[in-house]
């Protein structure tokens, strides 16, 4: 199960994760990205109450990416150690900006 807060403030949009973004949740976390993500030029992900990251979700994390490097910047911050562990054996803690 996950759980997406979103909140967006002029051309800022945050995205809090809580729970799982995995094979099940990642079509849910796309859509909201594009509905949420026209007009947004910053992209905060706020990763502090996520459990678990599958491949699905991180395909989910590279596709916002994509799009924010067309119109603004996005970046991950509160990112525990076991989602860090993932994001650097699969190389995206070099793509994406970790706060």
């Amino acid at each position: 199960m996950l759980n997406i807060k979103t909140a967006k403030d002029a051309e800022k949009l945050t995205v809090a994760l809580e729970g799982r973004l995995d094979t099940v949740t990642a079509p849910e976390l796309e859509k909201r990205f594009k509905e949420a993500l026209p007009g947004a030029t910053e992209l905060v992900m706020d990763f502090e109450k996520l459990d678990y990251i599958s491949s699905a979700g991180l395909r989910v994390l590279l596709s916002a990416q994509k799009t924010m490097n067309r119109q603004g910047n996005m970046k991950l911050v509160h990112v525990s150690e076991s989602i860090m562990e993932i994001l650097e054996v699969t190389g995206f803690s070099d793509i994406l900006t970790i706060e």
